[in-house]
């Protein structure tokens, strides 16, 4: 990894803790495979954290160009699949 994650300076420690861990999990769907229910459970805290739409395309968008790992995505397929694990590589889920 040799990108930075997009962070709020206005954030508190555990929120910033929270987001990478959100990040992480978002690379973790592309290199390996995450658990669904973990992903949309810290989906939902970044969305407390990040509640504006459009702020969140923000960091979505300065993620992707910095990593490549589209975060959009990995959610969308997290809303829309019954699957256990999550795995952005296909075949490996």
């Amino acid at each position: 990894m040799d990108y930075n994650y997009p962070i709020d300076e206005t954030w508190s420690k555990e929120e910033i803790i929270d987001v990478v861990n959100f990040f992480s999990l978002i690379e973790k769907a592309y290199e390996d495979k995450v658990k669904r229910d973990q992903l949309i459970a810290s989906y939902k805290r970044f969305k407390q954290i990040v509640p504006s739409k459009s702020e969140e395309k923000q960091h979505f968008a300065s993620f992707e160009k910095n990593s490549g790992y589209s975060s959009y995505r990995v959610v969308k397929e997290a809303k829309e699949t019954e699957h256990e694990f999550l795995s952005m590589n296909q075949g490996t889920r």
